[in-house]
């Protein structure tokens, strides 16, 4: 299936030499021996519509088995002929750069197509078709410019074998130990049961088996003019398969994701800031944080994959950002799925800036809830690892209310996936914005605390996207800048310090272990052992030879307050832009590692307008006791860049207060508001 043009009938007739089996073109064999006239000479007499309606009866009262069938370019807009098409066998499309079709049309001397008339321009005319390819395909083919057919057919042989092979893409444990010479199969699952699942049973996080499906360079030069939902569906294509997650269902969850709730159309931009330096703005979602880029998408993949016959609760720890975008994520799905799955997010009563625990707490909606704990996001992250293990609560969980838990952190490869693409994104757009060539490096610089996003742009480079140094920006909490520089992660002796930057106040970094895991060759036992000597003995040492390969990619340091609200002052004085606090600690990090001989994209992780006491006081503003909503109109009427984040100004202007939970630091007090929680949701038994 394709746009005319595309090649269907020559690559048609390759795979059926390939395969030793019938080609059939929907034009020659079944369309002009129904009518006994060539298809233009229909076309003309009928016109249009009509014409529409008799193909799809001509292919409706077709049947054939063992065939490649080459279907015109007007076939996909008739529904049913086309379920009769997909009930029978696999819809490929040949996805071909648009220039290419029309350059190939110029050449065939065909000036009109099915659907054009004197007002519609052939390139408008196939935009508009997109449409109906995307509904109807089951596996793509992204053709590169000036690809031959020959090329095009091995790429269709090997997307239709990687559709028939449901078992060729699983998930493993990272802490999964099986002996050399052991017989038994590894234990895997498929994308859909690693993101129900959350957590692996053995309390390592799910990883592929195998290694990151990689782009060729003319696949991503292909992606340079795409938008970002574009973008993003090729990408997430190529990381789930069609038996988890079919492409056109897919392409939904993108769209809706990706629409009208983000502010800024390109959902990801990036700007420059000064010299080498790119600013890659990830805070145009509802919740104003990199958070929204995969808490928009990740509750419809959740949804999508877990059976109907059961009612899921979601356990989310937050250092401050996590905890409003996965509420205001899961609120978004449909009636029927809300009813199905709740949400309780932990965040640390005190440890989120006031902004933030407003946000979270006013995100509650009927399956979503805020609980404050007195504690550190720490003990948050880790107290969810233990609930998750607890084999006899969940077991109790199930049994009683028929209800099963799951994640939503970055610990859920469901949630941390999709922030691969804006990775990718960001790069796209340097080319595409004539800053850089494909092929050229460039540097990222992440403000880090869990891992998660420094990690999704590990995924990306492998993937293909060139990114020579990953700069890992720490705050006064830098344990993650010690390890990259030493090897020995150690919590010993080491308190969490509260800071401007809340949201990587973090000691427990949980996604390194997917790193670790990923330099070490995939050794389970390894990750088995460090991870149970931090938890025991709160630190462990890597090898030399591990420290030396961390080190080929990354480099890391820390910025402390000063520093921060120095930088925040100096980045709006030069160019009229605010950083936000963490922004920031990337920026004192960016200039102090980075050696300006290419560019460096820094990662702005949050709005400003979420940290407003912080960022008066670093611009030397004086009123700074008032109301968050005085506050963001005091520096609205700066006129800095970025302007005022809409969404969150609307948060503040809540008059009401709404109410939360509160608990102490103690697990089974958390299980029990779980417990109560799933009660209230599933049950209609416990009120406040």
């Amino acid at each position: 299936m394709g746009p005319p043009g595309a090649g269907k009938t020559t690559v048609g007739k390759i795979i059926g030499q390939k395969l030793g089996c019938c080609v059939i073109d929907v034009d020659d064999d079944i369309l002009e021996k129904t009518w006994n006239m060539s298809v233009s000479e229909k076309l003309q007499d009928v016109g249009n519509e009509q014409f529409l309606e008799e193909e799809g009866k001509a292919v409706l009262n077709f049947s054939a088995s063992g065939s490649v069938i080459s279907l015109t370019g007007s076939n996909p807009m008739h529904d049913a002929s086309m379920w009769h098409l997909k009930k029978n066998g696999i819809i490929v499309y040949l996805d071909v750069p648009l220039m290419d079709i029309i350059s190939r049309l110029k050449l065939m001397k065909i000036d009109r197509i099915v659907g054009q008339n004197s007002e519609t321009s052939v390139k408008d005319l196939l935009k508009f078709r997109k449409q109906y390819y995307k509904k109807w395909y089951d596996a793509r083919v992204f053709c590169e410019s000036g690809a031959s057919p020959e090329e095009v057919a091995d790429k269709v042989l090997n997307e239709v074998k990687r559709y028939q092979d449901v078992d060729s893409e699983t998930f493993i444990s990272t802490r999964h130990i099986c002996p050399k010479d052991c017989e038994q199969k590894v234990s895997t699952k498929f994308f859909s049961e690693a993101v129900i699942e959350g957590l692996a049973s053995d309390g390592g996080l799910f990883v592929p088996e195998k290694e990151f499906p990689k782009l060729s360079c003319g696949e991503w030069k292909n992606l340079v003019g795409a938008t970002y939902v574009e973008r993003a569906q090729i990408l997430l294509e190529r990381c789930i398969h069609p038996a988890d997650i079919p492409a056109a269902r897919l392409g939904e969850m993108i769209e809706i994701a990706y629409g009208e709730n983000f502010a800024c159309s390109k959902i990801a931009p990036i700007r420059h800031l000064s010299g080498n330096q790119f600013i890659l703005e990830l805070f145009h979602g509802p919740t104003g944080s990199f958070k929204d880029l995969s808490l928009q998408l990740m509750p419809h993949i959740f949804a999508h994959c877990i059976p109907p016959s059961c009612n899921y609760m979601i356990l989310v720890a937050t250092s401050g950002d996590t905890g409003s975008a996965v509420l205001n994520g899961f609120s978004r799905l449909n009636k029927n799925d809300k009813q199905r799955i709740a949400v309780v997010t932990f965040f640390p009563e005190i440890g989120v800036s006031d902004f933030q625990k407003a946000q979270i707490v006013g995100s509650q909606r009927e399956n979503g809830w805020a609980v404050g704990v007195k504690s550190d996001f720490d003990f948050c992250q880790t107290a969810i690892k233990r609930i998750f293990n607890d084999s006899d609560f969940t077991g109790f969980l199930t049994v009683e209310y028929g209800t099963i838990l799951s994640s939503a952190n970055s610990i859920n490869w469901g949630r941390l996936l999709p922030q691969v693409v804006y990775h990718a994104s960001a790069y796209l757009d340097l080319v595409s914005q004539g800053f850089i060539s494909f092929g050229s490096p460039v540097d990222v610089c992440i403000p880090t605390g869990n891992f998660g996003n420094i990690l999704a742009a590990v995924y990306a480079k492998m993937m293909g996207i060139p990114i020579r140094k990953f700069i890992c920006a720490s705050n006064q909490n830098h344990v993650l800048t010690d390890f990259i520089k030493t090897g020995h992660y150690d919590l010993r002796e080491r308190k969490l310090a509260q800071t401007f930057s809340p949201s990587i106040d973090i000691l427990k970094s949980s996604n390194l272990e997917r790193h670790l895991h990923l330099m070490a060759n995939k050794d389970g036992q390894l990750m088995t052992k460090l991870f149970n000597q931090l938890e025991n003995h709160h630190h462990f040492q890597i090898e030399k030879i591990l420290v030396e390969k961390l080190q080929q990619d990354f480099v890391a340091d820390w910025c402390s307050e000063g520093e921060c609200l120095a930088a925040i002052n100096s980045t709006y004085n030069a160019s009229g832009y605010i950083l936000d606090p963490h922004t920031a600690v990337a920026k004192v990090v960016a200039d102090r590692m980075q050696d300006k001989t290419c560019p460096v994209i820094v990662s702005s992780t949050a709005h400003y307008s979420k940290f407003a006491p912080a960022i008066l006081q670093a611009l030397k503003i004086k009123e700074i006791n008032q109301t968050s909503s005085s506050q963001l109109y005091l520096l609205g009427s700066y006129n800095a860049l970025p302007p005022l984040h809409g969404a969150l100004l609307e948060r503040t202007k809540q008059q009401e207060k709404m109410e939360y939970h509160i608990c102490s630091a103690d697990i089974n007090v958390l299980k029990s508001h779980v417990e109560k929680l799933i009660q209230n949701q599933f049950l209609g038994k416990f009120s406040e």
